[in-house]
C-alpha cells in the first residue's frame, strides 16, 4: 500500500529568499542548491532529505491560502493519488519532473500539500 514516508520539505514566502537561505547558512549551518538541505540516514541506502525552501511570492503555494506549503515524501505517488481519488479526495495537478513526481491537493483549511516521489538521488548540498 502506498504511504506518507516523510517530510519532505517546508515552503514558505519571504521577503528575500536569498537573504533566508544565507541565515539558514551562516547561523544553522545547513545548505543546499535549492535551500537548506536535511539529509537523513535510511537503512534501506537511500539517501533521503528534507528541504527548507523560500519563495518570493506566493504564486507557488495558490490555490492554497496560507502563505506556506507542505511536501509530504511519498513512497508510491501514482498508487497514493489513486487511493485518495477512491475516498472523494480533489487532486488539483500531478507530474513527473524527471528528479521526482509530484502531486498537490488541499488540506481542510486551505494549506497547499505537495506530495513528492523522489527519483533520483538528492541534489548536491
Amino acid at each position: 500500500m502506498a504511504r506518507i514516508t516523510g517530510l519532505g520539505g517546508v515552503f514558505y514566502q519571504v521577503k528575500d529568499p536569498d537573504a533566508s537561505r544565507a541565515w539558514y547558512r551562516d547561523v544553522l549551518g545547513i545548505v543546499g542548491e535549492f535551500g537548506p538541505l536535511l539529509r537523513w540516514s535510511e537503512e534501506s541506502g537511500e539517501q533521503p532529505y528534507s528541504l527548507i525552501s523560500h519563495f518570493a511570492s506566493d504564486a507557488y503555494f495558490r490555490p492554497g491560502t496560507a502563505p506556506f506549503m507542505i511536501n509530504l515524501r511519498v513512497d508510491d505517488l501514482d498508487g497514493f493519488v489513486a487511493d485518495l481519488k477512491t475516498r472523494g479526495v480533489e487532486v488539483l495537478d500531478s507530474t513527473d519532473e524527471g528528479y521526482g513526481k509530484f502531486a498537490w491537493l488541499l488540506d481542510p483549511d486551505g494549506v497547499k500539500i505537495e506530495l513528492w516521489q523522489q527519483v533520483d538521488p538528492p541534489p548536491a548540498g
